[in-house]
């Protein structure tokens, strides 16, 4: 029996949406064809989008941190391509940079991980494909499904994920000074 993907239908705002493509372009043209899907994607829903390329994997969350606290987007789309090669580095990357994309996440931002992490490069061509696996398209959708979900919800709230230690002295404070916060 062969096997059959299920896709979300596109999500749908009635306030416009603005997400930060971050990507890694180490392999140019896989990168391209990444965006490319995502940028699609994102039109097609309606929202608009800026770009900004970092170095490598690595820096892309990073990246995402630093637009998060200096500017004003709805979600965060993270492409690149991981190659596995003859050292560890391959698992590193892999895991670090999705590792820091997972932990943004928890914290409340809405990222959809297109980080290709494939063992050659047949089969990032074939994934970063807008005409065949699309990822990049399905990276855009995550985050545009996660904004969604956020103002469905009410949109971002303090609080969520890890509390940076400034913040939970200055509740501990509010509350002391005032028993019934």
């Amino acid at each position: 029996m062969a096997e059959t993907e299920y896709s979300l239908p596109r999500a749908t705002f009635d306030k416009p949406v603005k997400l930060l493509i971050v990507v890694a372009p180490f392999y140019r043209d896989i990168a391209d064809n990444l965006i490319a899907g995502a940028r699609a994607e994102i039109e097609a829903s309606g929202a608009t989008c800026e770009l900004v390329e970092v170095p490598g994997a690595l820096e892309i969350p990073t990246a995402i941190t630093i637009a998060e606290r200096m500017s004003n987007f709805d979600g965060y789309v993270a492409l690149g391509c991981v190659i596995r090669g003859e050292t560890t580095h391959y698992d590193t990357v892999c895991n670090d940079s999705s590792r820091g994309i997972t932990l943004l996440g928890l914290q409340g931002l809405c990222i959809g991980n297109g980080i290709l992490t494939v063992e050659n490069r047949d089969q990032a061509e074939v994934r970063a494909d807008p005409s065949r696996m699309n990822k990049g398209a399905g990276a855009a959708a995550a985050a545009l499904h996660l904004v969604a979900l956020t103002r469905k919800w009410g949109g971002q709230r303090k609080g969520v994920g890890f509390m940076p230690a400034a913040e939970e002295y200055k509740l501990a404070g509010e509350l002391k000074d005032n028993p019934k916060a």
